[in-house]
């Protein structure tokens, strides 16, 4: 069965997901600006036993495709606490940006530094790397690079996390995206089912909830019914419930 969930903010997270109606939750377990390895958290049993499906999201400093040493390393491991943090609460992934290379760097260079991410650790909890939004230097923003990062990492139990608003931002035909990016993945196991404040191709990460938004809410309800995959909004928290109510009347669940 498909859920339809929210990420959720705050301390109390089973409270906004059944304020939002949501069938599942993406939550962080640390500080997503910070490096802190993640402790267990006091709902933890709760979380667990709530029936909910879970999805966490790692902090957004980890960059794994870097040819900084300071900056890879550290990324590595923070997918490595992460996940085990992950599968204390039973998570069905951790969704983690396809990150980037800086200026001047080649990409080869990142897609092989993910590759060896996964050649030097398996992790208890797969890894759903996620497309981005903006970035010349993007390992996972276009489709020609989703195929050159996913003939380097394809063969390792690693998954995939669509983002509506990422795609519009990379001036990516939303019709046609799942097709396109499972002909080169050959799957897709969570999308982030977001509008966007800005236009098609503007490269900016702004989410905006669907009523507000510039994508047209039937869109990224196509979008949601392709994949035929479980999604989570990541609008604005005000807008998450109209958001969840509006897919599971396009949808029929």
């Amino acid at each position: 069965m498909v859920l339809i969930g929210a990420h959720v903010r705050g301390d109390e997270p089973l409270t906004e997901a059944a304020r939002v109606g949501a069938q599942a939750v993406q939550l962080f377990l640390a500080d997503p600006q910070g490096w802190k390895k993640p402790v267990r958290r006091p709902d933890a049993d709760a979380l667990a036993g709530s029936g909910l499906g879970l999805y966490a999201h790692a902090p957004y400093l980890v960059n794994v495709a870097s040819t900084n040493n300071r900056i890879r390393i550290p990324s590595r491991n923070m997918i490595a606490q992460h996940t085990a943090a992950a599968a204390d609460l039973g998570v069905r992934g951790l969704v983690v940006h396809g990150g980037h290379v800086g200026d001047g760097d080649d990409v080869a260079v990142g897609v092989d530094n993910w590759r060896k991410t996964f050649e030097r650790a398996t992790f208890p909890v797969r890894v759903l790397v996620e497309n981005t939004a903006g970035g010349e230097n993007a390992c996972a923003r276009t489709l020609d690079r989703w195929a050159m990062l996913w003939d380097a990492i394809g063969g390792y139990d690693v998954g995939v996390c669509l983002d509506t608003c990422h795609a519009w931002a990379a001036g990516e035909d939303l019709e046609t995206i799942v097709e396109r990016l499972t002909a080169i993945t050959g799957r897709i196991d969570l999308v982030h089912a977001n509008s966007s404040r800005d236009p098609q191709g503007s490269s900016r990460d702004r989410h905006a909830g669907f009523a507000d938004g510039t994508i047209p809410p039937e869109l990224i309800a196509h979008v949601v019914r392709e994949a035929g995959c479980d999604v989570v909004v990541e609008t604005p928290s005000q807008t998450q419930a109209d958001d969840i109510a509006f897919l599971r009347e396009a949808l029929g669940a």
